[in-house]
């Protein structure tokens, strides 16, 4: 195991603030010891935790591994408590003596190792104080648990370098955040020892004023300052720790103990109020990788070759046409079965190829269903390509007419008032309006004040409601001129396709 490391701080900032008490709960905080004794613990709502930021330069340190890319990852922030860092209701853990120790074991996956520690946090508070109370203070960080994986570094307040934990009379609160420069070539870098996990651990090296042995007097609890518990109820009893004094049959288990090994007499009764930041000290992103069965799945490029994957690169997600390029569904009459083919492949083999990119997953080969014609009745069921042949609109596979409404299809409908709207022919019908057909408009192309499909028909020259030798005799008339009612392909002059038109409206 090697030798924990030793502390040089570069600065150091500590910034303090009134915070709220909550009376009602705390009616014994003023006395100097809590009536249970000293693992009372006692609940206090802090208005608003100030910061004690610390940056520490570690000597002896790890250095950064060759070739790593610390600092180009994204940190992950690793808790096990509930608790707002801004400010909320705590519960301060008065009887927490000289040299205990609060720790929290948080467990990661063998890819996130090695790890960089960028910041770590716990809240410390006092209740109701009547004195501005100091105390000296370590962080220990651990690869593995704390009693069997190693101490890599541990950091210890001086009051000068690294400052002491310094709050001011009343029931007041402070973070404590360690952490490195991160220009500084030696880092706090934590190994996986084969459990995936590290730990980190706060001391409270020197109370303010703890008068006698806490084994039998708790140190007072209106002149010092404690860690803290959330109030949101233990929730990771196996992964926070105490590391609790020997007070022999006095006490509860001494050195290192999980809450959940803890009697219920001095176990706390929510999670320590700490968590950490860190990065992957080397990190590489997940993306899209085809394995052989064809299926895509998010894996860093090491572990898609070791499935024997194609990996598309980093940050390419996976979509439905990732791993199919140059492939699709491949459709058999006989059988109405599908393959995922190349589309070569696919006629090869006698089949029908589906569009490019896409798997059969989902895909209908053969589908049948509900066709809605422009003129809004309904046929069915057909295929998509003999609905698109009749130009209707295919409503999806396993459709009919029994429980498909078509659109009904609308066209220009006059009004005897000249007016024009468009509307079905059912709805014309109803406002006594003339239709005029499925597709037409109320566009006046003329810009005579009147639609031109309400104008009647162009060929009716005479405007007796038919088109017929009268007509005809009228547009002979006129033959080879400029006439502008007999010119109805309005080319500037009456010829043959005038008389084309006026034939094909024969009779209308």
């Amino acid at each position: 195991m090697r030798q924990p490391f030793t502390k040089r701080v570069v600065f150091a900032t500590a910034a303090l603030g009134c915070l709220l008490l909550l009376p009602s709960i705390v009616s014994a905080a003023s006395d100097d010891q809590p009536s249970g004794g000293r693992f009372t613990p006692i609940d206090v709502k802090l208005k608003k935790i100030p910061k004690l930021q610390v940056r520490v330069e570690p000597l002896g340190g790890v250095d950064a591994p060759e070739g790593g890319v610390a600092g180009s990852c994204n940190p992950v922030l690793s808790s096990l408590t509930n608790a707002d860092f801004s400010g909320g209701q705590f519960v301060v853990q008065a009887g927490f003596g000289e040299l205990e120790m609060a720790g929290a074991t948080y467990t990661l996956t063998a890819a996130d190792f090695p790890i960089k520690i960028e910041l770590a946090e716990m809240i410390f508070a006092t209740s109701a104080a009547t004195v501005t109370t100091t105390t000296k203070w370590s962080i220990l960080f651990y690869e593995g648990l704390p009693t069997t994986g190693n101490l890599v570094a541990t950091f210890s307040s001086d009051g000068k370098i690294l400052p002491h934990i310094v709050i001011p009379p009343g029931t007041n609160g402070v973070n404590v955040q360690v952490s490195v420069d991160p220009g500084d070539p030696e880092q706090i870098i934590l190994q996986d020892t084969g459990s995936h996990q590290f730990t980190m651990a706060y001391r409270i090296d020197d109370h303010n004023n703890q008068t006698q042995n806490p084994c039998f007097v708790g140190p007072p609890t209106n002149s010092n300052a404690f860690p803290t518990t959330d109030v949101g109820g233990l929730q990771n009893p196996t992964k926070n720790w105490l590391w609790a004094l020997d007070c022999g049959a006095f006490g509860c288990a001494s050195g290192w103990t999980t809450f959940a090994s803890i009697p219920s007499l001095c176990r706390p009764s929510g999670d320590w109020v700490m968590r950490c930041t860190w990065t992957p000290f080397t990190c590489t992103s997940p993306g899209a990788c085809c394995l052989p069965n064809g299926s895509c799945a998010m894996l860093t490029a090491a572990d898609c070759a070791t499935q024997s994957g194609v990996f598309h690169g980093e940050g390419v997600i996976c979509a439905g046409s990732t791993c199919l390029q140059g492939q699709g569904p491949c459709c058999f009459q006989s059988t109405g079965g599908c393959l995922t083919l190349p589309a070569a492949s696919c006629i090869a083999a006698g089949g029908i190829p589906g569009p490019d990119g896409q798997s059969c997953t989902g895909y209908v080969c053969f589908p049948m269903g509900a066709c809605c014609l422009a003129n809004g009745a309904c046929i069915g069921p057909v295929s998509p390509g003999d609905c698109t042949a009749v130009g209707g609109q295919f409503k999806g596979n396993n459709t009919n007419c029994a429980t498909t409404v078509c659109p009904q299809p609308t066209g220009a409908s006059c009004f005897s008032t000249g007016f024009c709207l468009v509307l079905t022919e059912s709805q014309a019908l109803a406002a006594g309006a003339s239709w005029q057909g499925p597709g037409t408009t109320c566009v006046d192309s003329n810009a005579n004040g009147m639609a031109d499909a309400c104008e009647g028909n162009p060929a009716d020259l005479n405007d007796d409601g038919s088109v017929n030798a009268a007509d005809l005799a009228i547009l002979l008339n006129v033959w080879q001129t400029s006439n502008a009612a007999a010119d109805l392909d309005h080319d500037g002059v009456v010829g043959a396709p005038d008389l084309a038109i006026l034939l094909n409206a024969w009779n209308f």
